[in-house]
């Protein structure tokens, strides 16, 4: 069964940002795209980088450790050298806060 956890205020996510949280003991990564928020496990498949500190451009986050390439819609690996994607979680907005579906 997933959980409902708020990572943040909008107003603390300008779009074009993505930052790094911590959600039911999961670290993901939640960004900010042009005002759709979007959430996706933050640590990298390649070497555990933090995805989100990451640069965001468009719809794609490059790791900043080694640079790998993300989807922040789907998860999708997207360029090397992580092996593979990560998990996207459901985000809904309630007010000002962001929640995320996790579990």
């Amino acid at each position: 069964m997933s959980e409902r956890v708020k990572v943040a205020n909008l107003s603390e996510l300008p779009p074009g940002s993505g930052r790094q949280v911590n959600a039911g003991g999961k670290a993901l990564a939640v960004f900010n795209v042009d005002g759709t928020i979007h959430a996706i496990d933050g640590t990298c498949t390649h070497r555990g980088g933090p995805l989100g500190e990451g640069e965001l451009n468009g719809t794609i986050v490059t790791c900043p450790w080694h640079g790998g390439k993300f989807d922040v819609t789907t998860g999708a690996v997207l360029g090397p050298p992580p092996p593979h994607g990560v998990h996207a979680y459901k985000v809904t907005l309630e007010g000002d806060a962001i929640v995320v579906e996790v579990g």
